[in-house]
C-alpha cells in the first residue's frame, strides 16, 4: 500500500456524533477526524441493557482499576500541604528533579546514555505525542503509522491535516522496514512504532527497531517510539540498545508514560526524550496548550521514580500472570485465534460472520463483556486487506484480575452457542 490518508480520507470507524447547529465553521481536519472510540464504547454502555446475572466486565480501556499505592497517595497528601510550589505554575518543561530522575531511569533501563536536558515531561504521553509531531510536520506532510494502529495517534495526525501512510503489520503482527521504505517521499517526516504495541500487545524485536532506525537515519526522518508498556514487557534486558549510540537523539524521539506504572492516569505525567534543540522546539507547543505540566502529578511521579522499585516490579509479575491466564483460556476456546498477546492486551481472532461495532455490542448485550472492535484501530477502507484489524477484538486485560478473567472467558466460551453469530 502507498497512498496517504489524510485530506478526505476517513482514518478509522469510530462513530461520530451530531450536535446540531453552532456558530461559526468548523477545521475540515477536526470534521473529518473520528470520535474518540472509548468514549463511544462508554455510550454503549447507557444505551444496552446487561443480561440477568452478569454484571458488567469492562475489558476496553488499558487503564489501572485502582488508585496509585498508599505510600503514594500519602505522600501526595503530604506534598498538598507542605510543598507551595504544587499549587503554581512550574516549568514547562518539568521540574528540573523528575527530569533528572526519569533521565537516569531510563539510561539504567536500557543500558545507554540519557541526560536530564533531552528530557521534558507533558500531560500525558498523548501530549508527548503532540508535541513531537508538531515539531516535525505541517499540513501536507506524512507520517508513517503501522496498522493496527493506536487511534489517538492517527487522529492526531487526521486534525492536524497530516497524511498518514498506513504501514500494515505482517501476519506476525510486526511491522517491515522493507514496507514502510517503499512508503517514504519528500513529505514523509516520521516513522511511528509502538512498543509493546497498543492495539496487539506485542513487543517488537530489540533488531527490528536497530532496522527502523537505521532506517529514518538513512531518509532524514524520525523514528517516534511510544514505549508506554515498556515496564510491562515479558522478556528481561533492555528493550532495545538505540539510546548506547551517542547520536541517537539525532534520529529517536522517546515517548513514555508514568499512567500505568503508578496508577497515574488522571494526573496524566509523560515524558518527551530527544534532541534539546527539538524540546525548545516543542516548548512553544507546550507552553501554548499547558503551560506546564500539573506539578502534583510530577510530584508523584517523581516520588514513584525513587521509592517503588519494588513494588513496580510487583505489578509486572501480576500483569504477566494474567497474561498467562488469557492464553491458556484462549487455547480452550473453540474457534478463536490469539494473534498478540503482551503488556495490558490480547488481540484475538473471534469464529463469526458478525463483526466491528455489531459483534462489540452483542457481546455486551448478551454476555456483559466490553472490549473495543479491530475496526477501531485501523483505517476505514474498502479493501479489507488493507486493514487487517477487520473482524478482530481488542480485550486489555491488565485491570482485571484473574476471577474476572476466568469468568470472562467462560461467558465467551458460551457465546454464540445454538444461534447464528
Amino acid at each position: 500500500m502507498t497512498e496517504a490518508f489524510g485530506q478526505g480520507d476517513v482514518i478509522g470507524n469510530g462513530n461520530g456524533r451530531g450536535n446540531g447547529s453552532m456558530a461559526g465553521p468548523v477545521n475540515p481536519h477536526i470534521r473529518r477526524t473520528i470520535a474518540p472510540p472509548v468514549m463511544a464504547a462508554r455510550r454503549w454502555l447507557a444505551e444496552t441493557a446487561l443480561p440477568a446475572g452478569k454484571p458488567l466486565i469492562n475489558l476496553s480501556q488499558a487503564a489501572p482499576a485502582l488508585p496509585p499505592p498508599r505510600p503514594l497517595r500519602e505522600a501526595l497528601a503530604r506534598a498538598v500541604v507542605e510543598k507551595e510550589s504544587v499549587h503554581l505554575y512550574g516549568p514547562v518543561l518539568g521540574l528540573p528533579a523528575l527530569r533528572e530522575a526519569l533521565a537516569a531511569d531510563i539510561s539504567a533501563t536500557y543500558g545507554g546514555t540519557v541526560r536530564a536536558d533531552q528530557v521534558a515531561i507533558t500531560a500525558g504521553c498523548n501530549e508527548a505525542f503532540a508535541a513531537a509531531i508538531a515539531t516535525l510536520a505541517a499540513p501536507g506532510d506524512n507520517v508513517i503509522l503501522p496498522v493496527p494502529w493506536y487511534f489517538n495517534h492517527a487522529m492526531w495526525l487526521s486534525q492536524s491535516g497530516i497524511a498518514i501512510r498506513p504501514l500494515v503489520a505482517g501476519p506476525d503482527l510486526l511491522p517491515r522496514p522493507e514496507d514502510a521504505a517503499r512508503l517514504i517521499d519528500g513529505r514523509t517526516r516520521a516513522i511511528v512504532l509502538v512498543t509493546p504495541n497498543n492495539p496487539t500487545g506485542v513487543a517488537y524485536p530489540p533488531d527490528l527497531l536497530a532496522a527502523f532506525a537505521a532506517l529514518a537515519a538513512r531518509h532524514g526522518l524520525a523514528l517516534v517510539l511510544d514505549e508506554t508498556y515498556r515496564d510491562f514487557r515479558a522478556a528481561e534486558g533492555p528493550p532495545h540498545a538505540l539510546f548506547a549510540d551517542p547520536d541517537w537523539d539525532e534520529v529517536v524521539i522517546h515517548l513514555y508514560s508514568f499512567s500505568k506504572v503508578f496508577r497515574l492516569t488522571g494526573h496524566r505525567v509523560g515524558a518527551l526524550v530527544c534532541a534539546p534543540a527539538r524540546l525548545a522546539e516543542a516548548e512553544k507547543f507546550l507552553d501554548t496548550v499547558t503551560i506546564c505540566p500539573a506539578p502534583i502529578g510530577q510530584e508523584a511521579a517523581l516520588w514513584g521514580l525513587t521509592h517503588l522499585k519494588d513494588w513496580l516490579a510487583g505489578e509486572r509479575q501480576e500483569t504477566l500472570e494474567r497474561a498467562a491466564v488469557v492464553r491458556a483460556a484462549m487455547e480452550a476456546l473453540p474457534g478463536w485465534r490469539l494473534e498478540g498477546l503482551g503488556a495490558y492486551f490480547a488481540w484475538m481472532r473471534p469464529p463469526f460472520a458478525l463483526r466491528g461495532e455489531a459483534l462489540a455490542r452483542r457481546l455486551l448485550a448478551e454476555t456483559g463483556l466490553l472490549l473495543l472492535p479491530g475496526e477501531m484501530f485501523v483505517p476505514a477502507a474498502p479493501d479489507p486487506a488493507a486493514a487487517p484489524g477487520q473482524g478482530r477484538l481488542r480485550l486489555a486485560y491488565a485491570n482485571a484480575d484473574a476471577a474476572r478473567l476466568r469468568e470472562a472467558f467462560g461467558r465467551l466460551a458460551a457465546f454464540g452457542r445454538g444461534g447464528e453469530v
